[in-house]
């Protein structure tokens, strides 16, 4: 839960961690409408429109699942998942509006899912998944479980998955899916979208300085600790082979990692959804300010950063699980390479755009 920092928390962060060099002193007119305007309209909605398209493709073939059993009726929602999955990490990152009310991220991916609770509630047939205690028993990760590690060969799975209680659960998880990620497009593209294109103030509050916080805890503790640095042990004495996404796919927690690594350097340059095209974004903010660090545009050392994660993610497995197990020096690497962003980003970034860290910063890094 994102709590405000105090003020002598911000300045020890940037009198320790700092050694940015801004250029001249530049009056900040930079149009962060135009900004807000690319954001909205050229990433955000068309990255919730396509995840929405990939949900009610997924709704489809859990039906088909349902109403016909078979190995490959699986593999085709298995299919179906996956793509959604991939989706996913294009709109995670913009945890504002309606997102934020639903607080959509925790009812969405929260892994490892809890597989006893699952069972129990299969079991039981008694649930209420719209309660927070029940984060890790829905979503990804909980189909994930369902469709990839209730027994341990297609057939059995499908054995497994062929009673009337299992097909209820697994309908419901995939419809609160669906469910809630249709709220959250259907926001954006009927009020919410004007009212965040027109909170284009500098204030705390502001739709900018609200999103690129968003952005930045996305960043720090989904993307880096999440998927890299929980797993690899970084917090703890221990590494966590189990707490990787998509645990039970196996080889897939590379491949969700690099999508959700694209997509966030993506929206640090402003790039359209699917599309080459870029619009005002905060590298044009960064470079709008002539914002330099040791001689180099800050703008610059970000990307060459995001390049420098994906680089040294190529040499991981396709299954995270069996890279901290077999070699988690090559995990740790990745993860040094992302944390060299969050000094970039959130200090010096934060720094030059004049916007505070609203949330405590609790994992010991």
């Amino acid at each position: 839960m994102k709590k405000v920092l105090t003020l002598l928390f911000v300045i020890s962060i940037v009198a320790s961690c700092s050694s940015s060099d801004n250029g001249p002193d530049t009056t900040d007119n930079f149009d962060r409408s135009a900004m807000l305007v690319n954001w909205a309209d050229n990433i955000i909605v068309p990255s919730y429109q396509a995840y929405k398209g990939e949900l009610d493709e997924l709704k489809t073939k859990s039906d088909g699942f349902i109403a016909s059993p078979s190995v490959a009726t699986l593999n085709e929602l298995r299919t179906a998942w996956q793509e959604a999955y991939k989706k996913w990490q294009h709109v995670s990152m913009f945890e504002i509006g309606r997102a934020e009310a639903l607080t959509l991220r925790n009812f969405t991916n929260i892994f490892p899912a809890d597989a006893s609770e699952i069972d129990q509630n299969i079991a039981q047939g008694n649930y209420n998944l719209t309660l927070p205690s029940t984060n890790d028993e829905q979503g990804f990760p909980a189909l994930d479980y369902l469709l990839n590690g209730i027994a341990s060969d297609d057939a059995s799975i499908v054995n497994a998955l062929n009673t009337t209680n299992h097909k209820n659960y697994l309908n419901d998880v995939v419809t609160r899916l669906r469910d809630l990620g249709t709220e959250v497009l259907n926001d954006w593209t009927t009020t919410y979208r004007d009212t965040f294109v027109n909170n284009n103030g500098s204030s705390a509050s502001s739709a900018v300085n609200k999103l690129v916080n968003d952005f930045m805890f996305y960043y720090e503790k989904s993307l880096r600790a999440g998927k890299i640095g929980i797993p690899a042990g970084v917090f703890s004495n221990n590494t966590f082979n189990e707490k990787v996404e998509a645990f039970y796919k196996g080889d897939f927690s590379k491949a969700l990692f690099l999508e959700a690594l694209n997509a966030a350097q993506n929206f640090f340059n402003g790039k359209h959804y699917s599309s080459s095209t870029t619009g005002q974004s905060l590298k044009s903010y960064l470079d709008f300010l002539n914002t330099i660090k040791e001689g180099t545009d800050l703008s610059q050392l970000i990307n060459n950063q995001f390049n420098g994660s994906r680089t040294s993610a190529t040499n991981l497995e396709n299954s995270f699980s069996q890279q901290v197990t077999t070699n988690n020096t090559l995990m740790l690497q990745t993860y040094d390479q992302l944390q060299m962003n969050v000094v970039l980003m959130k200090v010096d970034m934060f720094q030059a755009l004049s916007i505070q860290v609203d949330f405590v910063d609790a994992d010991g890094d």
